[in-house]
């Protein structure tokens, strides 16, 4: 950690620096005179920043070439030496240089147009001191516009010892324009500067931020019940690492906890769903036993009634109502009985015993203990079955499924073109691995809105479903909750001649 806020620190200096260097010259601006002898004039360039510095280095370059000249003449150095020195300047630093006597006679000079413009600019001595940069008693620096080619410069004009005027002058342009490239390169280095301090800061943010914005994730998901996101702690111990580690066995304690919760939730609601159920069963049972023994009870009373006041003292009679009230005490023992299986059946309570059998067997077996209903109806029976097909279920509850189809088909079973017959199909289906068992009456159909109403608990289609006819009114309830628990399918079908009601099982091994 102290190591990286070293790098901070010193990525943040660079900046400064970058900033301090792209930007205005300092130091002050009003330098105290080296001797009592020299005039500074404050109005030089009129500009700041670099161009004033660049300004103050372009006085010295000039008052420098004029004390080497003439440190030169005092020195006793040869014309050629001197000549070399001028030339030398006139060169390197773009300047205008005439050397004359003081009775005017040119000694040297790097520009022809000079000479001929020297003499308007010594008339400009004798302006105000406006113009004036810096003087003593050698040497006037001063700002003058040349009118043969209207530039401005910056001349200088000074007596050397040994009497000699030496005049050297410098376009301001000039020095805009290598303060131009000056700031140029300032700026660049500047900007430079600052990508790579902006790279580094970058850097270390993202050193810095990354793992803090993975732990905000962390805690945004953990605040969500989220557990799955886990933070990725580096090999260095630091508080960020130190944090994370923290908040990964945190998560994993509270997924713990939260997991503990959720399972005593489920195995509460199961408790309180389980005795919802059971009271709801109880409710149903309840209604539907009270709602279905009216009628019989009803009936039981009065020729009991009948017997105990002797309203028919004729034996037959009386053995008449003895046979009415014995025929409905079994028709309610029997509802009783179902209702009872069928709340078993609907809310899960039955255990199937499943083996595999023939069910060809157990739908003859079906018809020969029908044989009287259906005489008595003059009913034909068509079967379409294999001799064996072998099934896997509980054999009890199929057997209940095939009697309370064919006990319906009776029932219902009506002359349609001069016949009256149940049909019985078995059909193998191999792509499913399931058998279909087909139960067919004819007579009328079943109206389309009826035809999934009629699975319902003592739902009656019409008049023709009552209690005369020896029905319950379960008995459809009852295959549906034997098929629902088995996951097969079921269901009733119109046709032409009339309906068919139909179930699947699977196919035995």
């Amino acid at each position: 950690m102290k190591t990286w806020k070293k790098v901070a620190s010193a990525a943040l200096a660079a900046m400064v620096f970058a900033s301090l260097t792209a930007g205005c010259g300092g130091g002050d601006k009003k330098k105290e005179a080296a001797n009592s002898n020299e005039i500074v004039v404050g109005a030089s360039f009129e500009l700041t920043g670099n161009v004033a510095n660049y300004g103050k280095s372009t006085l010295s370059g000039l008052k420098m070439a004029f004390d080497e000249v003439n440190k030169a003449y005092n020195t006793n150095q040869s014309e050629k030496v001197i000549t070399n020195i001028l030339s030398n300047y006139a060169a390197k630093s773009n300047y205008d240089i005439i050397l004359e006597t003081q009775d005017g006679i040119n000694l040297y000079t790097s520009n022809e147009n000079f000479i001929q413009t020297i003499n308007e600019m010594n008339a400009l001595r004798s302006n105000t001191n406006r113009n004036i940069i810096y003087a003593n008693k050698n040497v006037n620096i001063k700002k003058v516009k040349d009118p043969s080619d209207n530039i401005t410069y910056i001349l200088l004009s000074g007596s050397l010892d040994n009497n000699y005027n030496l005049y050297i002058r410098m376009p301001i342009s000039s020095i805009q324009e290598s303060v131009k490239i000056s700031n140029t390169f300032l700026y660049l280095i500047g900007g430079i500067t600052l990508i790579i301090a902006a790279i580094l800061i970058t850097f270390i943010s993202k050193r810095f931020t990354e793992p803090i914005q993975e732990l905000n994730e962390i805690a945004e998901k953990m605040a969500r019940l989220d557990f799955s996101k886990k933070f990725h702690p580096k090999d260095v111990d630091d508080e960020i690492n130190a944090l994370g580690r923290s908040i990964n066995i945190m998560s994993d304690k509270l997924e713990a906890t939260i997991q503990q919760l959720r399972n005593s939730n489920v195995e509460l609601e199961k408790d309180i769903e389980e005795k919802s159920k059971i009271e709801e069963m109880r409710t149903q049972f309840i209604s539907d036993v009270s709602h279905e023994l009216k009628t019989p009870i009803a009936l039981i009373q009065g020729y009991a009634e009948g017997l105990v006041e002797n309203v028919n003292s004729d034996e037959e009679n009386r053995q008449f109502y003895a046979n009415v009230i014995l025929d409905e005490a079994n028709k309610m023992d029997k509802l009783v009985k179902q209702l009872l299986e069928l709340m078993k059946l609907e809310y899960g309570k039955r255990e199937f015993q499943n083996a595999n059998f023939n069910i060809t067997e157990l739908i003859q077996e079906v018809i020969r203990k029908s044989k009287v209903m259906l005489e008595e109806n003059n009913i034909e029976v068509r079967m379409d079955m294999p001799e064996e097909v072998i099934v896997f279920a509980d054999e009890f509850y199929i057997e209940q499924v095939v009697t309370n189809y064919f006990t319906n088909a009776i029932k219902h079973a009506k002359e349609v073109f001069n016949e009256k017959y149940i049909k019985i199909k078995i059909e193998t289906r191999k792509k499913t691995n399931k058998v279909r068992i087909y139960v067919f009456n004819t007579g009328d159909n079943i109206e389309e809105e009826n035809l999934l109403r009629i699975w319902r608990r003592f739902y009656k289609v019409d008049s023709s479903r009552n209690r005369d006819n020896g029905g319950t009114g379960i008995g459809l309830a009852l295959v549906k909750a034997i098929m629902n628990n088995y996951n097969n399918d079921f269901g009733v079908q119109n046709k032409d001649t009339g309906v068919e009601f139909y179930f699947d099982l699977d196919i035995g091994k």
